[in-house]
């Protein structure tokens, strides 16, 4: 049995790893609603000042407008990219399936800037303007990785029998996907989407190398730093960004969790049929 002095430092570790993660996270989060126009401890106050500042910022909001869009565009593509080459390769046995598994999930083990400068070059190769829709493609890159990862990972969970069973009473190949498969996966679909959509929203390096003169809001708070003339309005967008980004990802590990919960649901409602 562990003892008390090891559950108490390895308490200790976490507590010291957790303040490593997230105190710089928290110190940008009090800065945000400081009054003070210079960083310092404590805060002089609370206010929502820099707030509105920002919202009424025109750069600020035409840069959050172009992140949605972003990535809205690119968790799309994503679902359905994604989504088709994950059933692909666990409903077919064929050559180079551990392959292309592998070069699916490359993209998000890649550093960034690897990433963008290989799609600049490709761009500039092929004479595609930089816009929207070379941003989209960056994003969906390593946003299909999400969907495909949380897909592929419910299908190989999914007992085979509800597919044979649904197929066994008469149902088409068509109507075992709408009513069996989908259903089944929807959680991992959705969970999958959102953490896609988190992911793209706050990506920065990428956009840099297919953005052209365009700015997401990861870029604008990367030139407001360099600038270092307007901190407690980049404090304030960078609150919203965090609170952007994690609120996909509590949904996708709420949504997670309750698929879960479903799963064993009918995993237990099928072993009672088979008793009867």
């Amino acid at each position: 049995m562990e003892s008390a002095g090891l559950k108490a430092g390895l308490r200790i570790w976490v507590v010291l790893v957790l303040l490593f993660l997230f105190l710089p996270i928290l110190l940008i989060v009090i800065y945000a609603f400081d009054p003070a126009t210079v960083e310092s401890w404590p805060i002089q106050g609370f206010t929502l000042h820099w707030f509105s500042v920002a919202w009424n910022d025109p750069d600020v909001r035409s840069a959050f407008l172009l992140s949605v869009k972003v990535g809205l565009l690119a968790t799309g593509i994503a679902l359905v990219l994604g989504s088709a080459v994950a059933y692909a390769l666990y409903q077919f046995t064929f050559f180079g399936r551990d392959a292309i598994s592998f070069l699916l999930v490359l993209p998000i083990a890649l550093p960034g800037i690897v990433t963008g400068l290989a799609l600049n070059s490709f761009f500039t190769f092929t004479s595609i303007r930089l816009s929207l829709w070379t941003i989209v493609i960056g994003h969906a890159t390593f946003c299909i990785v999400m969907v495909f990862n949380n897909l592929i990972a419910r299908l190989r969970r999914t007992p085979g029998s509800l597919a044979e069973a649904s197929m066994d009473l008469g149902a088409r190949g068509w109507q075992t996907q709408l009513y069996v498969t989908l259903p089944t996966v929807a959680t991992a679909l959705i969970s999958g989407a959102l953490l896609a959509f988190a992911l793209s929203f706050d990506e920065v390096v990428v956009t840099v190398f297919t953005s052209g003169a365009q700015n997401t809001l990861p870029i604008w708070i990367f030139g407001a730093i360099r600038l270092g003339q307007r901190l407690p309005e980049v404090n304030a967008v960078v609150t919203i960004v965090i609170l952007l980004t994690i609120i996909p990802v509590l949904l996708a590990a709420r949504i997670a969790g309750a698929g879960a919960v479903s799963r064993t649901a009918r995993a237990a409602a099928v072993q009672d049929t088979g008793r009867i």
